[in-house]
């Protein structure tokens, strides 16, 4: 079955950097976009950014533009978000997504906290 395992989430001060990763498995990961959500407290899930199966389009949210680089390798069945600059406004669970035979699939989730 479809798994998708977020870590690399945790507490950072104002202009750190985190790196998230999402371990995927249970379908051809090498052939599907995949795309990072977050949710704040009270805020609805808003996408982050998207990455297409070879890595070779990648979007993202404006306000994380020129900040956050989302990359995938393959090989590990394996997205990352790297996240630089960070802000208190980042504050959120991460989220991987995928959209596999007509479902959608999320991971369980990773807290970033960004305070000082």
């Amino acid at each position: 079955q479809v798994q998708l395992v977020e870590s690399g989430g945790g507490l950072a001060q104002p202009g750190g950097s985190l790196r998230l990763s999402c371990a995927a498995s249970g379908f051809p990961f090498s052939m599907y976009l995949m795309t990072w959500y977050r949710q704040a407290p009270g805020k609805e899930r808003e996408l982050v950014a998207s990455i297409s199966s070879t890595g070779g389009i990648r979007n993202y949210a404006d306000s994380v533009k020129g900040r956050f680089t989302i990359s995938r390798d393959n090989a590990k069945n394996t997205v990352y978000l790297q996240m630089n600059s960070l802000k208190p406004e980042d504050t959120a669970v991460y989220y991987c997504k995928v959209d596999y035979q007509s479902r959608r699939y999320w991971g369980q989730g990773t807290q970033v906290t960004v305070s000082s």
